[in-house]
């Protein structure tokens, strides 16, 4: 039997392409936050449900911090923008990097 041997170079490009998906999921509940009424389709509904249950541990972690600006009768959350700042800059030029050597 070959035991295949994973180096740290393909650690970090999992943990790279981990983080891009994030980063995409994180946009695509932005985008969804534009459209309240989306017609109930099962399976757009459960990956929206997917999508929610993913991203609002992460979220929910900046809007404690980030307060949202007061626009007319509504509010721009702000706190999506940063998180994925923190998420790339972090990722990209921290974590990545550590685990590659």
């Amino acid at each position: 039997m070959a035991a295949l041997a994973i180096t740290r170079f393909q650690v970090a490009s999992y943990v790279e392409t981990l983080l891009l998906i994030y980063i995409v999921l994180i946009f695509i509940r932005i985008v969804m936050s534009y459209f309240p009424r989306i017609p109930y389709i099962p399976a757009l509904r459960a990956f929206l449900d997917f999508v929610e249950s993913v991203t609002d541990p992460y979220l929910k972690l900046f809007r404690r911090i980030v307060p949202q600006i007061s626009v007319g009768p509504g509010a721009i959350d702000l706190s999506p923008m940063v998180a994925t700042i923190v998420l790339i800059v972090l990722g990209q030029y921290v974590l990545v990097p550590l685990i590659a050597g």
